[in-house]
């Protein structure tokens, strides 16, 4: 009896590992409220990103002094000067240096026409700003403008499975993607407590905390990631030593149990010999 209410006691005060699913009972969010918030945003350029930008039209020997990297021989034809890169920025990336970086006053300078200030802009803002500098400024036909971002990437650190950054080759990344890559969060992970650190266009930087929990996080406006975000998760206090721990008041007692128990046979084996 007495080891049946010991184990009772045991399986009662395990600090096992709780709050562990992510976005509780999100299967309640209605339908059409969770489409309205499936809209992912543009990004909107900011300093230090880097812009792939082409220039094309039907004419592309006319086009070609407008794309970085292309020149034009002397038997009018189309030729790509040495594609080279260089590293980027601690994360390692290789960098062709047919990009354009976005210079610290959020400019770029484009051939021809020169600088073009693209910070706070969307993309597609950016191309028609292209668009008018150069048509029909330099040439009779209205061009394409193609740009892409280049340089999409967020950090993941703390309490995750492989910290790092993280970049995406289609210039979208949401919350839960950027987990995934990382591995997950580790079990000492704290789901209700996860920090954002975000820098915006204009300068300005923000800080959020997040919970995972909380299946409303599907409707945040922090869902759906901006470039260069930095994603912390907190380590959960409670289970920083190990993910399954006996509370100290339940180890007391068990010491105490014991020794009632050991205390008992004395007297048992102390009475059976003075039979």
């Amino acid at each position: 009896m007495l080891f049946v209410a010991t184990a009772v006691m045991l399986l009662a005060s395990c600090s096992a590992p709780k709050k562990v699913p992510y976005l509780l009972d999100a299967e309640t969010i209605p339908v059409e409220v969770l489409s309205a918030a499936q809209n992912t945003p543009d990004p909107v350029i900011m300093a230090g990103d880097l812009l792939n930008i082409e220039v094309t039209g039907a004419n592309m020997a006319a086009m070609a002094p407008f794309n970085k990297g292309k020149y034009i021989d002397s038997e009018g034809k189309i030729l790509n000067l040495s594609r080279t890169s260089n590293t980027y920025g601690s994360s390692g990336l290789e960098v062709s240096t047919e990009y354009y970086l976005v210079n610290a006053d959020g400019c770029i300078e484009f051939p021809i026409v020169g600088r073009i200030k693209v910070a706070g802009l969307l993309k597609q803002q950016v191309a028609e700003k292209i668009c008018d500098a150069i048509y029909p400024k330099y040439v009779t036909e209205k061009p394409q403008v193609d740009i892409r971002l280049m340089n999409f990437r967020v950090t993941v650190a703390g309490a995750v499975k492989t910290p790092g950054v993280y970049q995406s080759k289609n210039e979208r990344m949401t919350f839960l993607e950027a987990i995934s890559m990382a591995g997950d969060l580790d079990i000492k992970g704290d789901r209700e407590n996860i920090l954002l650190y975000r820098s915006n266009a204009d300068g300005t930087r923000e800080v959020h905390r997040l919970n995972l929990h909380d299946k409303d996080f599907l409707l945040s406006p922090y869902y759906v990631l901006q470039q260069n975000d930095f994603i912390y998760v907190t380590p959960n206090k409670s289970m920083r030593s190990n993910a399954w721990s006996l509370n100290p008041a339940v180890t007391s007692t068990i010491t105490i149990v014991g020794g009632m128990s050991s205390l008992a046979s004395l007297i048992i084996g102390i009475i059976n010999l003075s039979k």
